[in-house]
């Protein structure tokens, strides 16, 4: 080749290295105005929320309006509370539901709508989920505005994220570990539960706190079903059966008010929700390294 004077040196000045390098500054460019708007919210939220950040957060009811010295403590609890329903409730039905369409559907037509609808799910508007919820459980009178409505509703926005990504998690375990399983005589639920599910899990894992991640960000399911209340929540079961304070409820109803300690309040409410939902992320980030087959 060199006596030809050929090379396959990359000369820098060529079209084709231009071209390159003129569609490669373009996709960093996008990338930068991408994030743009993730850090300026993070950095914004962080500088209005920080100051308010102290123990009394933690650990005090909201003070009257107009009114400081208080914290958001009933939210925090409230929160947990309703995504602990709403996970127990959608986990079970979201797993079962993908382990069917992966593992005994045979990609029958029933499996395939039930992705469509699946997909279908996943689009439709979170308002929507709290009208189905407050529908079934609040304008019947079987529950009331309470917390476990407050779960059912944002356990239908949970629900999809978690049946799509346990479905993939479970179709990409590769076939020669069920085949093996067989091989040994495994019945085929054995080789679900003992085989295919284990070596899914760190995937699971990942739709279920990307799941936890939006359902705990929600706004308007919980307006139309866990209310909102100013008061500490009761011990279970009672607690569970009356309006509950919530994380982003309490931010929707500070920020519109006149009173400046409420509209810190809220800020402070905002970060812990953007932290919140940044935990979570990383989280589903580490599961998805811990690779099991």
């Amino acid at each position: 080749m060199e006596s030809q004077g050929l090379s396959l040196k990359k000369k820098p000045t060529s079209p084709r290295s231009l071209f390159d390098s003129f569609w490669t500054g373009v996709a960093s460019l996008c990338m930068i105005i991408t994030l743009i708007p993730l850090f300026a919210v993070l950095a914004f939220v962080t500088v209005q929320g920080a100051s308010q950040i102290n123990l009394d957060l933690f650990t005090k009811l909201p003070p009257p309006p107009g009114l400081s010295d208080g914290g958001i403590a009933n939210a925090i609890i409230g929160t947990l509370v309703t995504v602990s329903i709403a996970t127990l409730i959608a986990v079970p039905f979201g797993v079962l539901a993908a382990v069917y369409l992966s593992e005994f559907s045979g990609d029958n037509q029933v499996a395939k709508w039930v992705r469509f609808a699946t997909n279908v799910l996943s689009g439709v508007p979170s308002i929507i989920a709290g009208v189905f919820a407050y529908g079934l459980l609040v304008a019947t009178g079987i529950v009331g505005f309470s917390a476990i409505a407050g779960g059912v509703a944002l356990s239908v926005l949970m629900l999809p994220t978690i049946v799509r990504t346990t479905d993939e998690a479970l179709q990409i375990v590769p076939q020669n570990v069920r085949w093996a399983a067989f091989g040994i005589g495994a019945y085929n639920y054995q080789t679900v539960l003992k085989v295919v599910l284990p070596a899914a899990i760190p995937s699971i894992l990942t739709g279920v706190t990307l799941a936890i991640a939006r359902a705990a960000g929600e706004t308007a399911p919980l307006i139309f079903t866990a209310l909102y209340s100013n008061f500490w929540p009761s011990a279970p079961p009672k607690g569970l059966l009356e309006p509950i304070a919530t994380l982003s409820v309490l931010v929707y109803n500070y920020a519109i008010v006149p009173f400046k300690p409420q509209q810190e309040l809220a800020w402070a409410g905002s970060l812990i929700l953007v932290l919140l939902v940044l935990v979570t992320s990383v989280a589903a980030r580490l599961a998805t390294r811990q690779k099991t087959y």
